[in-house]
């Protein structure tokens, strides 16, 4: 087996975009208001986990540039790479959300921005459940998809051929509460990414908190 075959198809993909993915999707207003929001409920210094931290730019530069304690982690060594390198006062590390074991109520606030889209769907709604364990009682989760409802597409982005899954708002938003968070906010926009012939993609952001108490406890 090559080491190409032992990758991720995600890492694969993210590997060969490097820089030219943060060029193509950096001028997201609807992230830069989500980033924002996410900031405005943070006390200072926070711990936070950026999952599919990608190139560091803009998730885990802006929130380490406010103070806050940030791991940003990636299937993709080139992006870890890039990321370190950019954003010197987070921590970064090369690693699948997936498998890597964290403890309960061991960060403040959890960013997941468009990093399930190439997950099943039963790994996504993994995926959401351990974030809303990993985060403390009281504490944040920011999501961020491409609300289609697709399962195993196969489709070309940015050159490089994926299969994508993904949920409508709606059903992508109860997985979300399904997993025993509260939502706070709920953002629909459309994005153009900066690449020739680009058309406009439908975003969703959701801005969630984990209960201070089981329902149960109340």
């Amino acid at each position: 087996m090559t080491e190409e075959d032992r990758r991720t198809p995600a890492a694969v993909v993210f590997d060969a975009l490097g820089l030219d993915y943060e060029r193509a999707f950096a001028d997201s207003a609807a992230r830069r208001a989500s980033l924002d929001r996410l900031l405005e409920r943070l006390a200072p210094g926070s711990r936070v986990l950026d999952v599919g931290s990608g190139t560091g730019r803009p998730t885990a530069h802006t929130l380490a540039r406010a103070g806050h304690r940030v791991l940003g982690i990636d299937v993709s060594p080139v992006m870890v790479d890039l990321a370190a390198r950019q954003v010197p006062a987070a921590e970064f590390r090369l690693a699948d959300i997936r498998d890597t074991p964290f403890a309960e109520a061991s960060f403040d606030a959890v960013c997941a921005y468009f990093s399930l889209l190439q997950m099943s769907r039963a790994e996504q709604a993994a995926v959401v459940a351990k974030l809303a364990r990993v985060v403390r009682p009281g504490g944040l989760v920011a999501l961020a998809t491409v609300p289609l409802d697709v399962e195993d597409a196969e489709g070309v982005f940015m050159g490089q051929p994926i299969r994508v899954t993904s949920f409508g708002a709606e059903a992508f938003t109860g997985l979300v509460t399904g997993a025993g968070l509260t939502v706070l906010a709920e953002e629909c926009s459309r994005f153009t990414p900066d690449l020739p012939g680009a058309t406009p993609e439908p975003q969703l952001f959701l801005h969630a908190r984990r209960p201070e108490q089981p329902p149960e406890d109340r």
